[in-house]
């Protein structure tokens, strides 16, 4: 029973990663060179906030209850373009630490090679 779960919700993980655009695109603005678009993909939570909004205005004028769900998904969208504006400033800090803490390091292991290659070239030129 459990194994059957957990491959149906792999299985719904899967097709809810590859085949919904809002899942594409956040996984798009957590490749490096993208994540100076999580700031201005909050911005896209703001039609999201409208339909939420438009949809819960129609229930309270007495439209049909499958309206719940558009809010559900809605709001849940919204929530995630929100949430990955500071998600992906926090990545980008991250990442750009990275590359300064491994840029000095590249640039010492070429100076020691090349005052070791200098080094050995001295005896030489003494002869």
């Amino acid at each position: 029973m459990i194994s059957l779960i957990w491959t149906l919700s792999a299985h719904t993980r899967y097709c809810l990663r590859r085949y919904m655009p809002t899942n594409r695109l956040l996984d798009a603005i957590r490749r490096r060179p993208n994540l100076r678009w999580g700031i201005p993909a909050m911005l896209l939570a703001v039609p999201y906030l409208l339909i939420a909004s438009i949809c819960t205005n129609a229930l309270a004028d007495g439209a049909p209850g499958w309206l719940h769900l558009v809010v559900l998904w809605a709001v849940w969208n919204a929530m995630k373009f929100t949430i990955m504006g500071p998600v992906s400033l926090i990545l980008l800090v991250r990442a750009r630490i990275a590359e300064a803490v491994a840029r000095p390091g590249v640039r010492r292991d070429r100076d020691a090679g090349e005052s070791l290659n200098h080094a050995a070239a001295e005896p030489l030129l003494h002869r």
